[in-house]
C-alpha cells in the first residue's frame, strides 16, 4: 500500500455515516482500494413516518470534540477530524497518491470531482422526490445527454483523468452504478462507460471488497427516499 509513505497516525481512520451508501460509498471504495485500515461509526435513521435522526443528533455536538462543523460523513484520524465528503476524498486521495501524477491529471481530477458532484446532486433530487414516476422520463432524457458528455470526456482513456486511477473514478463508478440500478439499460450505448465500470469492479481490492460482508448492496439513499421506500436502489 502507498498509505505508509505519508502516514500521520498509526490509528485507524474512523468513518462516520448513515447506514446507507450515499455520500460515503466513494470514500469506502477509496479506503478499500488503498488498503487503508478503517472502522465505521454507523448511524441508523428511524422508520416512517418520522424518520427519526436522533442516533446522529444526540452525538453531533460531541463526537468530533470541539470541531466547528460536525456533519455526516466525517472522518476521525487520531486527533484530526474532517467533514465534507469531497474534502474527505481529497484527504485520503492525497495520502494514497491518487490526486494525479502530472499537472494535467491534477486539473482533470479537480474538474471531475466537481462534475461528479453535480451528477450526484441531480440523481439525489430525483431519488428523494415522491413524484419519481412522473419525473423519471424527463430525467432519463437529461441523463442521456449527461452520459454522452462523460463518454466523450473519458474517450479511450481507462480512467477519467487519463491512464492512472484517481479520486473521481471512485465517485464516477458509484454514480454510474447507482444509475444502472435505477435505469438498467442506461449505459447500453456507451461502451467506454460500461468498460470503465467493469475495469473498476475487476480491481483486485474492489472485487474482494464487493464479495465481503463489509460491502453494502443497498440502500443507496436514506429511508425517506422514493428509491428506498420502493426498494429500487
Amino acid at each position: 500500500s502507498t498509505w505508509g509513505k505519508k502516514k500521520m497516525s498509526d490509528e485507524k481512520i474512523v468513518l462516520g455515516y448513515w447506514k446507507i451508501r450515499g455520500l460515503a460509498q466513494p470514500i469506502r471504495l477509496l479506503l478499500e482500494y488503498s488498503k487503508i485500515p478503517y472502522t465505521e461509526d454507523v448511524y441508523e435513521q428511524g422508520d416512517a413516518p418520522n424518520y427519526d435522526r436522533s442516533s446522529w443528533k444526540s452525538v453531533k455536538e460531541t463526537v468530533l470534540g470541539d470541531y466547528a462543523f460536525p456533519n455526516l460523513p466525517y472522518i476521525k484520524h487520531g486527533s484530526f477530524s474532517l467533514t465534507q465528503s469531497n474534502a474527505i476524498l481529497r484527504y485520503i486521495g492525497n495520502k494514497a497518491s491518487l490526486l494525479g501524477k502530472t499537472e494535467d491529471e491534477q486539473i482533470k481530477v479537480d474538474f471531475m470531482i466537481e462534475q461528479a458532484k453535480d451528477f450526484r446532486d441531480d440523481l439525489v433530487d430525483l431519488a428523494y422526490d415522491h413524484k419519481y414516476e412522473e419525473l423519471k422520463e424527463k430525467y432519463q432524457v437529461r441523463l442521456g445527454e449527461t452520459l454522452s458528455k462523460f463518454s466523450k470526456y473519458l474517450g479511450e482513456n481507462h480512467w477519467f483523468a487519463g491512464q492512472n486511477i484517481t479520486v473521481p473514478d471512485f465517485m464516477m463508478y458509484e454514480m454510474l452504478d447507482q444509475h444502472k440500478r435505477m435505469f438498467p439499460l442506461c449505459l447500453e450505448k456507451y461502451d467506454n462507460l460500461k468498460a470503465f465500470c467493469k475495469r473498476f469492479e475487476e480491481l483486485p481490492e474492489i472485487a474482494a471488497y464487493m464479495k465481503s460482508d463489509r460491502f453494502m448492496e443497498k440502500p443507496c439513499n436514506g429511508k425517506s427516499s422514493y428509491t428506498s421506500v420502493h426498494n429500487i436502489c
